[in-house]
């Protein structure tokens, strides 16, 4: 199963959407919460290529980008298989 990191901030529902459809998919996730800044924030800043919205999402320390995006990655077909590498 892939190494899936999401950033997050609290009583986003993006986030909060993004989360559930890795939940739906069985996919164990690390999260770090930004939602009071500090190195997570710089940390998803830098890996995120300056990206400040949440949530910011890598699979295999690949970014992914945002909830939209992992959702369009699903709706595509692509999703499963990046989660099974």
């Amino acid at each position: 199963m892939a190494k899936v990191e999401i950033y997050t901030k609290m009583f986003c529902p993006y986030c909060t959407r993004a989360k559930q459809l890795l939940a739906s998919k069985g996919v164990d996730f690390a999260e770090t919460d930004i939602t009071m800044g500090g190195d997570g924030r710089r940390e998803m800043l830098s890996r995120a290529n300056g990206q400040t919205t949440v949530p910011q999402i890598f699979i295999n320390g690949d970014h992914v980008g945002g909830s939209d995006d992992l959702a369009a990655l699903d709706r595509a077909g692509k999703l499963d298989a990046l989660l099974a590498a």
